[in-house]
């Protein structure tokens, strides 16, 4: 491609960034610059590439650099991942610790990035020192959801309950039940009761209500909303067995909680 046409593309992308959009796929430049072939525009965005205008975050998907993260060489993924995810036709949401931080739980930042999709899996990525994490489930309930405003558009990312659930029952990805339970001490302050409804109920494991109303209770000590989560517990005849507090530990020889039927087979130390 001529000096001439590669100015015409950086020509499109900078219009695309006049309209307020921060990333482009692929297929969208050869649909609107159909003069140009396939090989052509590849090379071209190599070229970009090597310069640092653009960066290919996922394959046939480029993010525009913009002079504030000129130095960085991407952008944080609170800015594309809403339009990475679209572009790929997949329910989401940002979850764990950055969710909790978005809901103001920031006591400790998080190194990667959490977002919750539907099966087939997506292997995590690794660009530029940025680890995005993709955690599979079976389905995404948008009842659970919230949009959080952002200087590009909107991202979604779980409500405090969801978050909360998901704290104690993807608990490994972030390092343990103690990172949980810090975490939780300010989130808890954003949860609503009443956004714990049926649908919620059901849709997280008994096993995860339990943990959480177990550590809300005797770690965090917020026995009002603990003492929520065992009522609608009841109220919706979920039965509990006995399980252990720290799922991959012993079970045998510990105490249990009578009231969660928690085998408390492990300490859970917050920092604060």
């Amino acid at each position: 491609m001529k000096q001439t046409d590669e100015i015409k593309v950086q020509a499109w992308i900078e219009n695309l960034q006049a309209n307020g959009k921060n990333a482009f796929a692929l297929e969208v430049l050869e649909k609107e610059l159909p003069n140009y072939s396939a090989i052509a525009l590849k090379r071209t965005l190599n070229r970009l590439s090597e310069k640092g205008n653009i960066f290919s975050v996922f394959k046939g998907y480029y993010l525009i650099i913009t002079p504030q993260y000129a130095s960085k060489g991407i952008l944080p993924p609170y800015l594309y991942i809403d339009g990475l995810m679209k572009h790929l036709e997949r329910p989401y949401y940002v979850g764990l610790i950055n969710a909790a931080a978005f809901h103001g739980a920031s006591h400790q930042q998080a190194q990667e990035f959490f977002v919750f999709t539907i099966l087939p899996t997506l292997r995590p990525t690794l660009k530029k020192g940025q680890k995005i994490n993709y955690i599979s489930i079976s389905n995404i309930n948008p009842k659970f959801l919230i949009d959080i405003k952002t200087e590009i558009g909107y991202l979604k990312v779980s409500n405090p309950i969801l978050t909360a659930t998901d704290l104690i029952q993807f608990e490994k990805k972030i390092g343990g039940l103690n990172r949980a339970a810090t975490v939780l001490e300010e989130l808890t302050e954003k949860i609503i009761p009443e956004h714990i409804t049926a649908d919620i109920i059901n849709h997280v494991p008994v096993s995860t209500w339990q943990r959480l109303g177990y550590i809300l209770e005797h770690v965090i000590e917020q026995k009002e909303l603990s003492n929520d989560i065992f009522q609608k517990l009841m109220e919706h005849q979920k039965k509990l067995f006995r399980i252990p507090l720290k799922a991959s530990g012993l079970k045998n020889n510990f105490p249990t909680n009578d009231r969660w039927k928690i085998i408390i087979n492990t300490t859970i130390e917050t920092d604060f």
